[in-house]
């Protein structure tokens, strides 16, 4: 074949080509050399010399086309009368197969056909298409009109003269097939939903080739009227459900309808009316019938139905966060009443146990129900955190303060404590025990308790394990960051260099060929890092002097090792072994320094009198009162009468007797008193007020000028960390820091400060 131009004959090779088409586009039989002939001849056509034939092969060709789908219409889709067509039930279903087959077959013909006349289209037409910048501008005359490629043509001519003839009746058979599969009519089988399902989608496909508004065919000519008549059905159904069921009842007949016409959404319809018609239904039956929804859900909520409340959720996810509140509501109230209820009760001794774990159930029970319920929604588990974190700060009014710190402080304290609970189950529970901090507001005041218990627990070497000392640490630093722990990592740090020391020490001695007498360790801590509160006030004591060479010994190993240094003795936090053999049989008992120096002056006398046992040591009378009266409520003293005055005689008690040979005295002494607490407390509030004044120094040093309600926010953002400050306390520190001339008042503005430089 040439592919030079040539003169040629367009009424000689047009009804030869015709004839191929004609087969093409009924998907007939066609020979290989007449479709390559046929090829060629629009090649031929397209590039005719002197005078192309593309505009009249296109104008031949649309007319066949027109004339093909116009038989079609009379002798294959409409063969009866529109009359017969209503009036026969029976021919209904046969006008959607009839032209579901014809659509079937001229679609895959016409699209043949766009490959057969591919030259004209790629040559021809497409030159002649307007670029997407001339569509926008302007550029061509709003009298040109393009020619679409043959593909194209065919489609809008099968819309043309096809569709929107039978527009109408096409809709009310689909919508009545619709309507049979919505009540289980056994005639709407797979062959007929395949046939519904290919009609539907002919009034997309038609239009596929658009670039914009591919669509609006299938939404004007169908789509919006199968919306209305859904709509419709929907509230028909609900109105019938409402008078029969109760809320739940309803709700799993929702559920269900929902599904239903999912599935048949997917089985009839284009995709972008899946949303569409799930939004009709959804608002039919659920927006419009919120009231009756929500007439039950209290109920629901406060009794935990859960497969009410799982429903519930089903239907009411779909719709705006907004409608979902009073369900959130309902179930935050019940979650704060059933902790405050597990808390109200509380006392004992262990009352900080029973708190942490009472609120862990609580917690662990909802979380739970949430991932089981309501899918774990993040809605749901924010609730459960403001509802928790509402329990655990709640203040009984103004002026307590609120002790959960506190009491989540000493929870810890009991699990690190030596205990016979393995180190796995102390692991899990301080792990759990972090749920319940986190929600803490007051994080400082736990701080605060957390340290002095820690300290106790190094000092007293009561830890269970250091490895679940500094786990639980690590765990605090993960919750708070760095700063927070940042005296606790100290502590560790001088309990290990204080073992270090120690060995220098006994070096030391070795070295000097020195021998004490008594078994010495001693602890050397940080005063800044170590939170021993009221016992860093020295209480005058006169040291026994079976410790006076040790004490005088060390003092001069350490100013020998460091220089600039100074050392307090803390007398109050020591504690040894003493060794009684007054008795029958000897004992070993574990007690502190001032009961120690108490026993050590009956060495050589039975029996003194409080007043010469107070003077020789030295000690005032409220120190010496108590530990006086745990030595007598041991048993290893007697006194002569029931109050202890300067004249009351105390004297060794010869019969003591004890199943134990080693045991301790010490424990009572080392239980916190109420005083203690008040003094943590009241420490925290110091903490908060520096705190503050730093905040405020920080925030005015950078901006240089702020508005107070700007000042205040800024403060809040930065504390909330930590704690949350009222705003009394923070107008205080205003005050202070104006009067000591960090920052002023602006002139002339009553609510503006300026940073004093």
């Amino acid at each position: 074949m040439s592919l030079k131009p040539k003169s040629v004959n367009f009424d000689e090779i047009w009804p030869q080509l015709r004839a191929t088409a004609t087969a093409v586009v009924t998907l007939g039989k066609v020979e290989r050399d007449a479709w390559n002939t046929s090829f060629s001849d629009v090649y031929t056509l397209c590039v005719a010399h002197p005078e192309p034939f593309a505009d009249k092969l296109y104008a031949e060709t649309k007319d066949f086309l027109e004339r093909h789908v116009s038989t079609m219409l009379s002798e294959r889709v409409m063969p009866l009368s529109k009359e017969n067509e209503s009036s026969n039930p029976l021919c209904q279903p046969d006008l959607l197969q009839r032209y579901y087959e014809a659509w079937a077959e001229y679609s895959q013909g016409v699209e043949y056909l766009h490959f057969l006349y591919s030259y004209l289209n790629q040559q021809h037409i497409k030159k002649q298409k307007l670029s997407d910048a001339e569509v926008v501008y302007g550029t061509i005359s709003t009298q040109h009109r393009e020619q679409m490629e043959i593909g194209e043509l065919g489609l809008d001519i099968w819309r043309l003269c096809m569709i929107e003839g039978l527009s109408t009746e096409l809709v009310r058979h689909i919508l009545q097939g619709i309507a049979a599969d919505r009540e289980n009519d056994k005639s709407i089988d797979t062959k007929r939903i395949k046939i519904i399902h290919g009609v539907i989608h002919s009034f997309v496909q038609v239009q596929n080739y658009k670039k914009t508004g591919s669509l609006k065919l299938y939404q004007d000519l169908f789509e919006n009227y199968l919306l209305k008549t859904s709509g419709e059905y929907y509230a028909g159904v609900s109105s019938k459900l409402l008078q029969s069921c109760t809320v739940s009842k309803y709700m799993e007949e929702v559920i269900k309808i929902l599904e239903d016409e999912n599935q048949r959404a997917y089985r009839f319809l284009h995709t972008s009316s899946y949303p569409k018609m799930r939004k009709q239904c959804e608002e039919k039956f659920i927006n419009d019938r919120l009231d009756f929804l929500y007439s039950e859900c209290k109920e629901m909520v406060t009794q935990e139905k859960r497969k009410d409340l799982r429903n519930m959720y089903i239907v009411l996810k779909p719709i705006p966060d907004n409608l979902k509140d009073l369900l959130i509501q309902y179930f935050l109230d019940h979650i704060k009443n059933e902790g405050l209820e597990t808390i109200s009760t509380l006392k004992g001794d262990n009352i900080h146990i029973q708190f942490v774990e009472n609120m862990l159930k609580v917690h662990h029970k909802f979380q739970e129900l949430i991932a089981d319920v309501f899918e774990n929604d993040s809605l749901f588990l924010s609730a459960l955190d403001k509802a928790c974190a509402s329990v655990i700060n709640r203040r009984v009014n103004d002026k307590t303060p609120c002790r959960s710190a506190e009491y989540v402080a000493k929870y810890c304290d009991t699990l690190l404590k030596k205990s016979k609970t393995s180190e796995s189950e102390i692991d899990q529970k301080l792990t759990n025990n972090i749920t319940i901090f986190k929600y803490i507001e007051d994080k400082d005041v736990y701080q605060k308790f957390y340290s002095r218990l820690l300290a106790k627990r190094l000092i007293h070497e009561q830890s269970q394990s250091m490895d679940a000392e500094e786990a639980m640490i690590n765990r605090l630093k993960q919750a708070c960051g760095y700063e927070f722990t940042n005296k606790l990592h100290r502590m560790f740090t001088d309990i290990s260099l204080s073992a270090d020391l120690n060995n220098k020490f006994s070096n030391f001695l070795k070295d000097d060929n020195v021998k004490l007498g008594i078994n010495l360790s001693i602890k050397v801590l940080q005063a800044g890092a170590w939170p021993l509160g009221p016992s860093q006030v020295v209480i005058p004591f006169v040291v026994p002097q079976e410790f006076e060479q040790a004490i005088r010994l060390f003092e001069t190993f350490y100013h020998n090792s460091f220089s600039g240094r100074k050392l307090t003795w803390l007398y109050h936090m020591c504690h040894g072994e003493l060794k009684l053999t007054f008795l029958k049989k000897s004992y070993i008992v574990t007690m502190q320094t001032y009961q120690m120096a108490i026993l050590l002056l009956y060495e050589t006398v039975d029996s003194y009198t409080c007043k010469e046992i107070q003077t020789t040591l030295e000690l005032n009378t409220e120190t010496f009162q108590k530990h006086m009266q745990s030595l007598i409520d041991s048993k290893l003293l007697i006194a002569s009468s029931e109050v202890l005055d300067d004249e009351t005689k105390v004297s060794l008690n010869f019969d003591y007797s004890n199943k134990r040979t080693k045991f301790k005295i010490t424990s009572a002494l080392q239980k916190e008193t109420p005083q203690e607490i008040e003094h943590t407390i009241s420490a925290v509030d110091e903490d908060r007020k520096l705190y503050l004044q730093a905040a405020i120094v920080r925030i005015m040093k950078s901006r240089k000028v702020l508005k107070h309600n700007t000042l205040i926010q800024e403060i809040l953002a930065q504390s909330k960390v930590s704690f949350t400050p009222n705003i009394s306390m923070i107008k205080k520190c205003i005050e202070s820091l104006i009067d000591k001339q960090y920052i002023e008042r602006t002139p002339n503005s009553g609510d503006e400060y300026s940073y004093v430089a």
